[in-house]
């Protein structure tokens, strides 16, 4: 690592349990993160000011005024922009030294085949279960670990699902594809604006434990908090061996 390296990341360098060789780590590590809403928002800029060497951001949608009360990500001048130009400007200001990759694009079967087989983690701060089960197929076919966050109103959630532990249930063992489920969006029951910081927040912890290997990231555990009530529960996960996604691999 350059000088000006080692000082920018002196704060993790200083922390045994990533030291030098964890923040090379990171620094030789390439994240693909889907969506640059709320949890995008917060969980992009820790990866960025933490070091990763290549975040691919990958956002369909525009800025819209109704965003900035917890997209921090943008502000008021990127209203009508695409996100993940918006977010990209953002992030190449916070570091330079990261390499972004913007992609305008919803994220389909073909593209995120393209793309999952040369990352290192996969962040899924996407709001709604197509798009989830989705990325979740794509990351069972090529064993990538998945991050997957959640937010509505006072109410959210972060797990892992990695295939690369045999023992590691997929999303699709949690809220199998072919059962129906309520599908909650922010424009209709609203959220809490700093719920989709902590747990996107948590999103980005989760991969920097992964990618510099210290710790106990959330594989098999699903962590849910109540900003309302102030509190933070933990459920173990257990793989579905009826599972139709991971099953069939």
């Amino acid at each position: 690592m350059e000088d000006h390296e080692l000082l920018r990341y002196s704060r993790h360098i200083l922390l045994d349990e990533i030291g030098i060789e964890g923040q090379q780590r990171l620094s030789n590590s390439h994240v693909l993160l889907i969506g640059a809403g709320g949890l995008g928002s917060a969980c992009a800029p820790y990866l960025v000011a933490a070091g990763i060497g290549h975040l691919t951001m990958i956002d369909h949608d525009q800025v819209d005024l109704t965003n900035l009360q917890r997209q921090i990500i943008h502000n008021t001048e990127s209203v009508g922009q695409p996100k993940v130009a918006s977010a990209k400007k953002m992030l190449e200001h916070l570091n330079p030294g990261v390499k972004i990759t913007a992609i305008e694009a919803h994220a389909d079967d073909s593209r995120l085949a393209t793309i999952i087989p040369n990352v290192d983690v996969v962040v899924d701060c996407t709001d709604n279960f197509k798009t989830r089960h989705l990325i979740n197929r794509q990351c069972v076919a090529f064993k990538k670990p998945l991050v997957s966050g959640a937010a509505i109103q006072f109410d959210g959630q972060v797990s892992i699902f990695d295939q690369r532990n045999p023992l590691s249930a997929c999303y699709a063992c949690l809220f199998p594809e072919d059962e129906e489920f309520e599908e909650a969006k922010c424009s209709t029951m609203g959220v809490f604006s700093p719920l989709v910081g902590v747990i996107g927040s948590i999103q980005a912890a989760q991969v920097l434990q992964m990618i510099a290997q210290f710790g106990e990231p959330l594989t098999g555990r699903l962590l849910i908090w109540d900003a309302k009530d102030t509190s933070m529960t933990q459920i173990k996960l257990h793989k579905n061996h009826a599972c139709k996604v991971c099953q069939s691999i």
